[in-house]
């Protein structure tokens, strides 16, 4: 299905994802989940908006002084820099007291007006503006180029009415942009503003798909970006490869945190200082934790083979060695993978459902068969087999001639 109200003046439409109330066309979607919940008050109605940008990459509230309601998908004209700006409707009503809480906003701060609904002409210069920011990109770095200044420009947001322009660059160490302001005035003939932004914001703004095989978490949703450091991985008993745990910005991947909190949480019951314990044998170093299992595996010096040990039993064992006591030997336990078992369904027998235990026991019944045909002979081939010996005898005296007759 596609949106009717693409063809009277929307910049982009839901291309047939549904409605342009759905924002199907933005990154940073936000479903209202207060909008058709009924207030008794009418007066206490947030008369704040928030408004989207560049499809979403930019978001900023704004304040609805005029009589008209506006709804999510609103092409609107906004109050910018010297002039006006486009925007898109994102949230309305009370989700927006919502959002200013998280911001740390107050209500009856100082926003930027709404003016209008925006018109034909509005839209019409709005797409010529937009049409000429990838130019202006390309040119802009050609300019920091010959400048020889240290710095990579990511993205050119233009103002709608072609007075200001907001250039994102990406730099390791401070860098000194006064004469590139100057030349940038002069060569576009717009009110520059330089904006800093980090790797994982560029990645957002660039977007593109993850080794999940979705889209990325910082062009779709994740708007506050936090520190990941390796010991995340550590903690998650994750391989420290970096091609694997780097995502497309080159940075650790954002999701290594996702499910820190459960592991510290569950890492808790595990003893301290339990990366050595002592034995009869040699010294075991730890080798993982298992949070799932309860369980730590161990190696020892001069093998390759891994114990497993419960919690209880390496609290033991750490307090044999504080008194100075080896023990024998570890006291391991056997790992059974009950997942495996529980994976199992009981439709195996059924039409159209075929399980890997299946294939694997109809393979070991072919091969035991095979082994059975290779070691031991038929009966046929026992009875055939003094007669092949009594055909082989008379071969062998055939072959031999009887002897002349002397006259």
């Amino acid at each position: 299905m596609s949106c009717i109200s693409c063809s009277t003046g929307k910049p982009n439409g839901c291309k047939s994802n549904g409605g342009c109330s759905t924002g199907g066309c933005n990154r940073m979607n936000v479903h209202d989940w207060l909008a058709n919940l009924p207030f008794s008050d009418p007066e206490s109605n947030c008369r704040i908006m928030e408004v989207s940008f560049n499809q979403g990459s930019r978001k900023d509230f704004y304040r609805n002084n005029s009589l008209r309601i506006f709804e999510k998908g609103d092409v609107i004209a906004v109050e910018g820099i010297n002039g006006f700006d486009v925007g898109t409707v994102s949230i309305t009503g009370e989700l927006v007291r919502l959002q200013l809480k998280k911001h740390g906003i107050k209500e009856d701060a100082d926003f930027k007006r709404v003016l209008r609904i925006a018109s034909d002409s509005d839209i019409n210069k709005w797409k010529e503006t937009k049409a000429h920011e990838h130019e202006v990109l390309m040119r802009s770095r050609a300019i920091a180029r010959q400048l020889k200044v240290d710095l990579k420009m990511a993205e050119v947001e233009i103002q709608a009415d072609s007075r200001k322009a907001t250039f994102f660059y990406i730099a390791d160490d401070r860098v000194d942009f006064r004469e590139l302001i100057k030349v940038y005035a002069s060569e576009f003939k717009v009110k520059v503003e330089m904006k800093q932004i980090g790797a994982r914001q560029e990645a957002g703004k660039v977007g593109g798909i993850g080794s999940c095989g979705r889209e990325l978490c910082c062009s779709t949703w994740l708007t506050d970006f936090k520190s990941v450091n390796t010991n995340a991985a550590r903690y998650q008993n994750l391989s420290i490869n970096q091609t694997k745990l780097s995502g497309q910005c080159g940075r650790l991947k954002c999701c290594l945190n996702y499910e820190l909190d459960t592991y510290l949480d569950a890492l808790q019951h595990f003893p301290d200082d339990a990366e050595m314990i002592e034995v009869e044998k040699g010294r075991a170093f730890l080798i993982k934790k298992d949070i799932f299992r309860n369980l730590m595996w161990y190696s020892m010096q001069d093998s390759t083979r891994h114990y497993p040990l419960t919690i209880e039993s390496v609290k033991k064992i750490q307090e044999q060695n504080r008194q100075g006591i080896k023990p024998q030997a570890l006291e391991t336990v056997e790992v059974i993978n009950e997942k495996l078992k529980e994976a199992e369904p009981e439709f195996v027998d059924v039409v159209g459902h075929i399980t890997l235990k299946s294939l694997e026991k109809n393979s070991r019944k072919r091969r035991d068969n095979r082994n059975k045909k290779n070691t031991t002979p038929n009966k046929q081939q026992q009875q055939n087999q003094p007669r092949n010996n009594q055909n082989i005898q008379r071969s062998n005296n055939t072959n031999q001639r009887p002897p002349r007759k002397q006259n």
